[in-house]
């Protein structure tokens, strides 16, 4: 953080870093609203350059005089019945005259009157300049304007059509929830308070984007967070200048703890339920608009490791299937190199009979044991991105029959031995056992210079670089919370939701990592049978 910092620092001094947001060129036009009516419209259209999905619809208010209206909003990103149901039908139908309603005096403020007596919607808010109209207009709300008055009326009509809330297809559970989050910030929103239906659960909004002026929002629980992490995330998000954030990727890199660590130190996923439960834990979540991938911090190394279905699941159940992903995430990390010492090295590791047969395989092969595995998992990685970005009909279909017909044919053709293959097939099936895409892509990233150590050094050389990426990992810090908390530093009552997870009625306190605020959660009883 300290050198993305430095960095900005030194561009910004040689004049060459992102302009200020407050940046304005000179002579410009009046910002205030005009109390013609005209002028406002006009100056509309010039500032959106006569675009065609700008709707100006102009109509007279026979309540207030006769005087001339218009409403101005974005086509696709209103709700059309929206906008005819609460506002033209409610304007119009008063508009006639209505005994209910007290008459309009010259006297009164038309936008009052009209916010009081006329305007069937929920959410509305004054406007008094440009800036104000064409952030609400571009944001999908409908303005209403009135000749002879320099204020205008915001209703929250934001509609269009979205993807809605569908399966997740990223993380995957047997039992739970199926429902993921999806690109429009308030539906998001709402699915976490229906998961968290509590007063203290906070919202705070921002835009961020010169350009793109992209909602942000920071969701919290009140009363279990800490309050020195959530000042720290507003301070970081603050301090973000740039023209455009299209995606939780750019949040994630102005505001992330290392930039240059393989190691993710923010967590996201695309779940609802997994959301609320970190904000339960005292974390801190961050929505992007246009997003499905939410960020939480602070994060920790075991989050990445955890799935959701590990608290829906029998807690005996959860804690054999989390020994054999730590058992599976090591065989990932470490087969290749291991075979590569082992075979080069330290061939009396092995008993008779396989080391025979091992020789045997590698009779016909020219390469070395380390080319001959950075040839497959290389060869391995072109076909598993290959498979990501072709279409879902035939992406699977390519990737399995790549992967047969190339192992079959480098195995035929001497370029490398049967038990290479083995090797590299149990290495990549085991990195699919990691709930979290990143962490995955940080061990295959990490897994090449340890099979160089392996074929420059041995088991030595592994040890090593195991060693050294510990050390990395135990100096990692997310949000001022050390990553690999509960385990560097020890904290021992931590280790109840770790490797092994206990019973619900056995986690009484939250993570004290995390937060020191309200850490009792539930009655520390077993309920009675």
């Amino acid at each position: 953080m300290g050198l993305k910092r430095f960095l900005i620092g030194r561009l910004q001094k040689a004049h060459i870093g992102p302009p200020s947001g407050n940046s304005q060129p000179q002579n410009n036009p009046p910002n205030d609203l005009s109390d013609k009516l005209q002028d406002n419209l006009n100056r509309i259209q010039t500032d959106f350059g006569g675009s065609t999905d700008i709707v100006i619809r102009e109509f007279r208010i026979h309540s207030l005089n006769g005087a001339k209206a218009a409403l101005v909003y974005l086509e696709g990103l209103v709700d059309q019945q929206l906008i005819s149901d609460s506002l033209m039908e409610s304007l119009l139908q008063f508009s006639k005259g209505d005994s209910s309603i007290p008459a309009f005096h010259p006297d009164q403020d038309p936008v009052t009157y009209i916010k009081e007596f006329v305007l069937a919607i929920g959410k509305t808010s004054d406007i008094t300049n440009f800036d104000s109209l064409f952030q609400a207009v571009l944001s999908g709300s409908t303005t209403l304007l009135i000749d002879g008055c320099n204020q205008a009326i915001s209703a929250a009509t934001r509609g269009g059509k979205d993807r809605g809330v569908t399966e997740s297809s990223r993380e995957m559970v047997i039992r739970g929830p199926q429902e993921s989050f999806s690109e429009v910030l308030g539906t998001n929103t709402a699915l976490i308070r229906r998961k968290i239906k509590d007063r203290n659960l906070r919202l705070e909004t921002k835009q961020i984007g010169r350009v793109t002026k992209t909602d942000v929002a920071m969701m919290y629980v009140n009363g279990i967070v800490d309050e020195k992490v959530v000042e720290e995330v507003r301070s970081r998000l603050h301090q973000i200048d740039t023209d455009s954030i299209l995606e939780s990727g750019y949040i994630e890199e102005w505001i992330q703890d290392e930039t240059f660590s393989p190691f993710p130190t923010m967590f996201y996923s695309e779940r609802p339920d997994v959301i609320a439960a970190e904000l339960l834990e005292g974390k801190v979540a961050i929505l992007i608009d246009g997003t499905p991938m939410v960020l939480i911090v602070p994060a920790l190394f075991v989050a990445f490791i955890n799935s959701a279905e590990d608290h829906y699941q029998r807690a005996n159940i959860s804690s054999m299937l989390r020994i054999l992903r730590y058992i599976g995430i090591f065989i990932s990390f470490l087969a290749p190199s291991l075979y590569i010492a082992i075979t080069t090295f330290h061939q009396e590791m092995l008993p008779s009979d396989l080391l025979i047969s091992l020789a045997a395989q590698r009779e016909g092969v020219p390469f070395p044991a380390f080319i001959e595995a950075l040839m497959m998992e290389i060869t391995f990685e072109i076909l598993r991105e290959a498979g990501l970005r072709m279409p879902k009909v035939i992406g699977q279909t390519i990737s399995i029959v790549g992967t047969l017909v190339l192992g079959q044919a480098a195995v035929e053709a001497g370029v490398v031995s049967p038990a290479m293959v083995i090797i590299v097939s149990i290495t990549a099936i085991s990195s699919f056992l990691f709930p979290s895409y990143n962490m995955a892509i940080a061990f295959r990233i990490l897994r090449f210079p340890l099979m160089g150590l392996a074929a420059s050094f041995g088991i030595f050389g592994i040890f090593v670089g195991v060693v050294a990426i510990l050390f990395h990992l135990c100096s990692l810090r997310s949000f001022g919370v050390p990553y690999m908390s509960p385990f560097a530093p020890l904290t021992v009552s931590d280790l109840k939701d770790t490797i092994i997870r206990l019973p619900h009625w056995m986690l009484v306190t939250r993570p004290r990592s995390i937060s020191q605020k309200n850490a009792i959660r539930s009655k520390p009883s077993q309920p009675e049978k």
